[in-house]
């Protein structure tokens, strides 16, 4: 597999073992100076079975995000608009082979109208999702760029989605363009393993079948003008180790082939899928506090990407894992197509099983709750803070103050259009409690964003 090499990283943590305090020591107060970890380096953290100097690397990780994108954790909705595919992928329910789910392609009509459900709920930023096939014959482009369009077009009252991310399956370079042209954000797609020998066995047939074509649409996708690009590994199909290697790996190369690293990197744990038996059964399953050990490592690891938990983990997970280096979470996920407004026996397939099925009102309660701000930003995207130019605010730590100011913006629009009496109540004091340790000037700004608020204005930003 392209720019992974098994042998250099097999040998890594060959040697992590024989890391003694100094040298973690060592390691950890880099960390804490925002500065990127070699592949040694991190290796040496993974290799920590130590509670007590889990616990460090736990304390390191989470003053690096709050350093960083300080307490704002921004919330999404992914949107599946099919479940047609054309590959075997043996953990996944959309594989080509299964019979026990029904398959959907949502038409743009059903598109607009999940998308209405999302907003009238309060969400204002989707990752729309979808299997590796097209409905009707249709180029899988084709498909995609209506589907765009119609989320950006839908509207419920004053509301309307501020930004589609986008996973799909691999493009070329012209049709990058062409997405990049509808207005997305970032475009996202996992590697799944970086083991070689394990993605093959994992995809038996398929397009996907290809793993350097599948590494290398992160190539063509920046060789198109997209800037802002989601990476991330499944994990429970190899050792945990190997693949957090492998995906720093995969960093290093987009940071020394295109001068930025991911925007975002994701950290999904495969889970039940009808009629996926792999699924039940992981060759390579990780326990929960390895999987905490991984989000802490990437944190301090990568110190200025995103990090994004799913709605696959348990509320209790969620919740614990936030203060371990999390950036962004999904909320009130349906991961079959149709899925927000279909009566259960009408829904097509879901790609797995989630974990944690609250509402958003409820997720944003539980974040104020642990002091986290919800945030429903997206104005990075809109003053063109991407690629390169977000990397250095984000590197830092100076995005800090324009992450913080615009949570605060658009957790006081939900409040006032969408949350609960309860949530509410504690949205406001939280808001009141962080007004208090802005500087005047800053205080007068968010004072005069609120204003405009009340007033009905929405999605202004900093």
């Amino acid at each position: 597999m392209k720019y992974i090499n098994e042998e250099k990283i097999n040998s890594l943590l060959l040697e992590a073992k024989n890391a003694d305090s100094a040298k973690l020591n060592a390691i950890l107060d880099k960390s804490r100076c925002l500065k990127r970890l070699t592949l040694a380096e991190s290796a040496s953290l993974l290799a920590v079975d130590d509670p007590r100097y889990l616990h460090k690397i736990f304390e390191a990780a989470s003053f690096v995000k709050d350093t960083i994108y300080g307490r704002r954790v921004v919330l999404f909705a992914p949107l599946y608009i099919s479940n047609l595919c054309v590959n075997n992928c043996l953990y996944c329910a959309f594989k080509s082979d299964n019979p026990l789910i029904r398959r959907k392609a949502l038409t743009v009509t059903e598109i607009s109208s999940q998308t209405e459900w999302l907003l009238k709920r309060g969400h204002k930023r989707i990752l729309m999702v979808c299997g590796e096939a097209a409905p009707g014959g249709r180029s899988n482009i084709d498909y995609y760029l209506e589907a765009v369009k119609a989320i950006y077009a839908a509207q419920a009252g004053s509301n309307k989605i501020k930004r589609v991310n986008v996973n799909c399956a691999p493009l070329g370079v012209d049709e990058f363009k062409r997405l990049k042209a509808s207005g997305i954000g970032t475009y996202q797609i996992f590697q799944e393993t970086y083991h070689e020998g394990t993605y093959r066995r994992m995809h038996p047939n398929g397009p996907k079948s290809d793993p350097d074509n599948r590494i290398d649409s992160v190539d063509r996708a920046f060789s198109a003008g997209i800037d802002d690009i989601g990476i991330g590994a499944l994990y429970g199909l190899y050792d945990y180790r190997f693949e957090t290697l492998g995906l720093l790996s995969h960093v290093e190369h987009m940071e020394e082939s295109f001068g930025v690293g991911p925007h975002t990197i994701s950290v999904p744990r495969v889970e039940p899928a009808q009629g996926a038996d792999l699924s039940f059964n992981l060759p390579h399953k990780i326990s929960d506090e390895e999987f905490k050990k991984v989000v802490a490592v990437l944190r301090l690891s990568v110190p200025y990407t995103g990090i994004i938990m799913s709605t696959r983990e348990s509320p209790a997970m969620r919740d614990s894992i936030l203060s371990l280096g999390v950036s962004q979470i999904s909320a009130e996920s349906s991961t079959s197509p149709g899925g927000y407004t279909s009566p259960e026996k009408e829904k097509a397939g879901g790609q797995f099983s989630l974990g944690d099925h609250r509402s958003l009102d409820e997720i944003v309660c539980a974040l104020i709750r642990h002091d986290y701000i919800p945030s429903f930003c997206a104005a990075c995207y809109r003053m063109e803070r991407t690629g390169e130019s977000f990397m250095k605010l984000a590197r830092p730590g100076t995005i800090k103050g324009k992450c913080s100011m615009n949570a605060l913006i658009t957790l006081k629009e939900y409040l006032d259009d969408f949350a609960s009496g309860p949530v509410k109540t504690a949205g406001c004091a939280m808001i009141s409690r962080y007004f208090k340790q802005l500087e005047p000037l800053e205080q007068d700004k968010l004072r005069s964003f609120f204003s405009h608020v009340a007033d009905g204005v929405r999605d202004e930003y900093v």
